[in-house]
């Protein structure tokens, strides 16, 4: 398994147990694998600071961590089952996925995701609960403090408008030096920005 390399010789190592990107401080070369689509990190000149990630959840996550030396990492992971496989495979990747972030970043002081309250079906309802029951469940084994926010504080957060689209999420990101591969990245993306004005503003 081939690591991942910043340029302080930090090693991150696979969440997914599949090919790695390698990752560079301001952009990275994308591969395409099955599950990681795209991973940016954005270095900021603070160290020591609690680690805080952030997950905008579905069947294509999109995530967004601050590592203790100021850096941001983001990107995306597949959780789709495969053609042959259960529908349980996804919760089980999923859970394996957070486990191999632990191992990666090291304690995890809080866990942020999107906290969707309307749904374009039955079935997208069904798979957000299920990565909500599954993320919450690990963190209260874990011991990690975790936090749903309302699409639209993020939204107001990042744009100025509590109903912005998605385009103009992923513009803020980009204006604010990240380069998000999709809604998904993005999404996780202005979360954190969200969270990290919080715990700034100790709230």
């Amino acid at each position: 398994m081939q690591p991942l390399q910043t340029r302080k010789n930090t090693r991150l190592t696979d969440l997914t147990d599949r090919p790695l990107i390698d990752v560079t401080r301001a952009r990275a070369r994308t591969i395409t694998v099955q599950t990681v689509s795209s991973v940016r990190s954005v270095r900021t000149p603070e160290s020591g600071l609690p680690v805080l990630l952030a997950l905008d959840l579905g069947s294509t996550l999109g995530w967004a961590v601050r590592l203790p030396d100021g850096a941001t990492t983001s990107g995306t992971v597949e959780f789709r089952p495969g053609r042959f496989e259960g529908g349980g495979m996804a919760w089980l990747r999923f859970r394996s996925w957070l486990d191999g972030m632990v191992r990666t970043v090291g304690s995890i002081q809080t866990v942020f995701f999107e906290e969707v309250r309307r749904h374009a079906g039955t079935g997208a309802a069904h798979v957000y609960g299920g990565f909500v029951a599954h993320l919450t469940a690990w963190c209260e084994h874990q011991g990690v403090p975790y936090r749903g926010v309302p699409v639209g504080t993020i939204k107001r957060s990042a744009t100025g408008k509590g109903n912005a689209p998605k385009e103009a999420v992923i513009a803020a990101m980009r204006a604010r030096g990240f380069s998000p591969a999709d809604d998904n990245e993005a999404d996780a993306l202005a979360l954190l920005d969200w969270a990290i004005r919080e715990a700034e503003a100790g709230r």
